[in-house]
């Protein structure tokens, strides 16, 4: 079960012909515990509507995040809790992610927290990995990291860990933020991160 005072998750994607699969686990001493969220998203479908799962039985929806306009992606992305109540929003700024990937996330009652990646020169090869004819289909095959902050502090850090298959550490700093919109930032990260 998901709780408030988690301060540390484990996020693995498993890429299948079919499906793009992400567990997200509670940490157990720095290795993934006990599994706290699931998502089974079919790779061909659009990825604008995602439901997490409490686990993989998918009986009970823990959140959500739906894009509010398709063809507008800056539009952003609610998030809601298993009952489909707000609980949050995230938008990727495109201006600033033509360098630097900048995502902007908010919460009721709480100032908007951005997230950037933390290395520029990464950055820039993910753009230019992009573009690689028969490359660009593959997996980014180098760690690159997500910070956010709210006025100068941190909220959470996204990780990518692993070289080429995509294992992720949460770090949550802020107590108050709410797990279930920063697990869906973090499968956000990495879903639609190309776009």
């Amino acid at each position: 079960m998901l709780t408030h005072a988690m301060n540390v998750l484990h996020m693995h994607q498993k890429v299948t012909l079919m499906v793009n699969r992400y567990e997200v686990f509670a940490d157990n001493g720095g290795e993934p515990g006990p599994l706290v969220a699931f998502v089974e998203q079919k790779r061909m479908a659009f990825k604008e509507q995602v439901t997490i799962y409490t686990d993989s039985t998918k009986s009970q929806v823990l959140a959500g995040f739906r894009a509010r306009k398709v063809i507008d992606l800056g539009s952003g992305y609610d998030v809601t809790d298993g009952a489909g109540q707000p609980i949050g929003l995230f938008r990727k700024d495109f201006g600033k992610s033509l360098t630097n990937s900048t995502w902007h996330l908010e919460q009721p009652g709480a100032p908007t927290a951005t997230g950037r990646e933390r290395n520029h020169g990464i950055a820039v090869l993910r753009r230019l990995w992009s573009f690689l004819p028969l490359v660009n289909d593959l997996p980014f095959p180098f760690r690159y990291h997500f910070d956010f902050t709210r006025d100068g502090q941190p909220v959470f850090s996204v990780d990518k860990k692993t070289w080429v298959r995509d294992h992720y550490l949460i770090q949550i700093a802020d107590p108050h933020v709410d797990r279930r919109v920063v697990i869906a930032q973090a499968v956000a990260l990495d879903a639609l991160q190309s776009r």
